[in-house]
């Protein structure tokens, strides 16, 4: 009689089980560290305390005086539940995994797409103009006032927020008694088969190509002297300041990120070309794909809902602005892209051997 023993997972499978003592660690030190700025009064640069103004942020809607403590209660409340998730128990009574997970949940909102706001996709975006630039003293900026303690605060809650989740995600799958690495059970979904994933993804990918694109058309404009959807003095303004090619480049780092979307539903997504020496005909890592899409997707809906809490939102459409106005769809359809990649691609489970 032949004994077959399981192999055990791979390194890279057991993330999943890591999350969330990161989480607890991470969250429990920025916790005493607001706590310290609670008392000292100072350290808290959001809201009305951002040094530039806080109006595209949600939290401006909430008070200084309560939202430093309330912030630093929330960090460590959350620490604290990611702790409890560290454990290995069955699953718990129904209301108190519901408890958990509602909150785990809404502190990892909170903390990578409401704290964040704008700055996190606009340094992104200006970050290869930056690091290009820098050697040649262009563009004309203090690198002090760029990147400041508000935009590490911003960074931090993003981290911090994709940590949060991660442990929930796992605790989740645990408690549910399916693969903490793939989510399997022991029935599968019919909408995450990779046929249907095949399907309602080429749709979201579509929308996702075709908004940056369409933010690109006027950025290009500008750069030769079109005043797209603004007036000609304004145009003017931006062209003596240089704001202009600094657009140049925001639109063509939006249209390369549009092609690479593309990858999602094309061949060249899952096999390198062939121009590309060394690589060609090797399949594309599904991670490569994935985790820079999630990361832009998260970024932009993370600004959607900046943009969402300024009054100028909701003013009159045109066609320079028009743009911004369809971010939320866009960071919604690039992450159901992303997602519809991932369940077509991802094969089976190395720790579970589903799929």
């Amino acid at each position: 009689m032949t004994t077959i023993t399981a192999s055990p997972p791979r390194s890279d499978s057991r993330w999943p089980d890591r999350f969330a003592p990161l989480a607890a660690g991470w969250l429990g030190l920025w916790g005493v560290l607001a706590l310290i700025s609670v008392l000292t009064g100072a350290g808290y640069p959001l809201g009305a305390n951002e040094p530039r103004g806080g109006d595209d942020n949600l939290l401006h809607l909430v008070p200084v005086e309560l939202a430093t403590s309330l912030f630093a209660g929330v960090l460590l409340s959350a620490a604290v539940v990611a702790l409890a998730m560290t454990r290995s128990a069955g699953r718990p009574p129904g209301p108190l995994r519901a408890l958990l997970l509602g909150y785990g949940w809404a502190v990892a909102v909170l903390l990578a797409l409401v704290v964040p706001d704008t700055r996190v996709l606009t340094i992104l975006g200006y970050l290869p103009i930056l690091i290009i630039g820098a050697p040649f003293g262009w563009p004309p900026v203090d690198y002090s006032d760029v990147f400041t303690w508000a935009l590490f605060v911003r960074f931090a809650a993003l981290v911090g927020g994709l940590l949060l989740a991660g442990a929930v995600l796992t605790w989740q799958r645990r408690t549910a008694a399916a693969c903490v690495g793939c989510g399997r059970g022991d029935t599968g979904r019919g909408w995450t088969t990779p046929a249907a994933a095949a399907r309602w993804g080429r749709w979201a990918t579509g929308i996702a190509v075709v908004i940056p694109l369409t933010y690109a058309v006027t950025r290009f404009a500008w750069a030769v002297g079109i005043p797209l959807g603004i007036s000609r003095e304004f145009l003017t303004k931006m062209q003596d300041t240089g704001l202009v090619w600094a657009g140049l480049g925001l639109g063509a780092f939006a249209t390369v990120g549009a092609i690479l979307t593309l990858g999602l539903v094309q061949g060249w997504g899952e096999r390198f070309p062939r121009w590309m020496i060394g690589l060609a005909g090797r399949r594309v890592p599904v991670k490569l794909a994935v985790v820079p899409a999630t990361l832009v997707a998260i970024a932009v809906t993370a600004a959607s809902l900046g943009l969402l809490g300024q009054p100028e939102f909701w003013q009159e459409i045109d066609v320079a602005g028009g743009p911004a106005r369809l971010w939320p769809l866009w960071g919604v359809a690039l992450g159901a892209a992303t997602y519809a990649y991932h369940m077509r691609r991802r094969g089976a489970c190395r720790r579970c051997g589903r799929g």
